[in-house]
């Protein structure tokens, strides 16, 4: 009785591990996958986070890189627009200035203004010589100084408006309208001369022309250091991507800064300016009130060589210190 109990113990525990060395067998292979996987995803959880520093690093890098090689670019740009704005044509100059003239109305302005100087000079000194001195200032001075003086003040306008248009970028794009939406509405909406401005990027883009090329021709028209800036800021962002509405906030700010910069050394230079003007005044206030008084002292000026040699020396003369004077109290931004 107890021999046959023994022998059934033993078939049991023979049986139990005949089937453990089988379920053993068999399944070996499957536990032995799983721990090789479960090291594999533990060593790549591992190496993870330096994947990504890594991967983050070179992604900056060629960032920093393709800025690099955009402000590059518009470096040389700018290079060859400075070279091109020492010689601008007459034709761009009025055309910057706003002006529909053509060369041939520009000539006759100059004839008809030469003419009208020399006649009014004749008629106030009786000099030949001095009226023709006038009648060359009025038909070669005069003209440009117009022209100059409606370029510098279209400038002035445009870029009291500029940052407006900017923040209207800004307000659409993080709205969700695209660039060109909000080039069309500043084109709609916005001041002279910003609207005409954006108008002829509006309508360079509905020819085909990429936007970046769209709007770096806008500094050729108005050749102003902002105008530059804007043209940088949407190119660079155009070939390496990032966020268009903060960098054109940035823009902005810079743009209105240089603004109060401008007014506070416009207020801090007016002393020096009422000097000159007063220097630059006295010789023609004296000669006036002198003529007033007493006729025939002066006139020894206009009707002697002598007088007439003096009196070039001394308008040459004062022309050099009226030049000097303008140079050192005009700051170019």
């Amino acid at each position: 009785m107890f021999n046959n109990a023994l022998i059934l113990i033993a078939v049991i525990v023979l049986a139990m591990l005949s089937s453990g060395a089988m379920a053993y067998g068999l399944l070996f292979r499957r536990v032995n996958t799983e721990q090789a996987t479960a090291k594999r995803i533990n060593s790549f959880a591992a190496r993870a986070p330096a994947n990504t520093d890594r991967r983050a690093q070179i992604d900056a890098t060629l960032k920093r890189k393709n800025i690099q090689e955009s402000i590059k670019e518009f470096e040389a740009k700018q290079k060859d627009s400075l070279k091109k704005k020492r010689s601008v044509p007459l034709s761009q100059r009025m055309s910057q200035a706003g002006m529909n003239w053509t060369k041939r109305g520009f000539y006759i302005f100059s004839a008809v203004s030469g003419v009208i100087f020399g006649v009014v000079g004749f008629l106030l000194s009786g000099v030949p010589l001095v009226a023709l001195g006038l009648a060359v200032t009025g038909a070669f001075g005069f003209p440009r100084w117009f022209i100059n003086f409606r370029l510098k003040r279209r400038i002035a306008q445009f870029l009291h408006e500029l940052p407006n248009a900017v923040d209207v970028i800004i307000r659409g794009i993080k709205s969700g309208l695209p660039l060109g939406d909000c080039l069309r509405i500043i084109s709609v909406e916005a001041r002279e001369p910003v609207k005409s401005e954006f108008r002829f990027i509006v309508e360079s883009l509905q020819l085909g022309i990429p936007i970046t090329e769209a709007i770096g021709k806008m500094y050729e028209r108005v050749p102003a250091q902002e105008v530059n800036f804007f043209a940088t800021v949407i190119a660079i962002q155009s070939k390496a991507g990032g966020n268009l509405s903060e960098a054109l906030s940035n823009l902005s700010r810079v743009l209105r800064d240089r603004k109060k910069m401008k007014a506070k050394i416009n207020a801090m230079s007016m002393e020096a300016k009422a000097s000159a003007g007063i220097i630059g005044s006295l010789p023609f206030i004296v000669s006036i009130l002198v003529y007033l008084t007493s006729p025939d002292y002066i006139m020894l000026l206009f009707n002697t060589k002598t007088g007439n040699i003096i009196l070039v020396i001394g308008l040459v003369y004062m022309s050099i210190g009226i030049l000097v004077m303008k140079k050192m109290i005009n700051f170019n931004f």
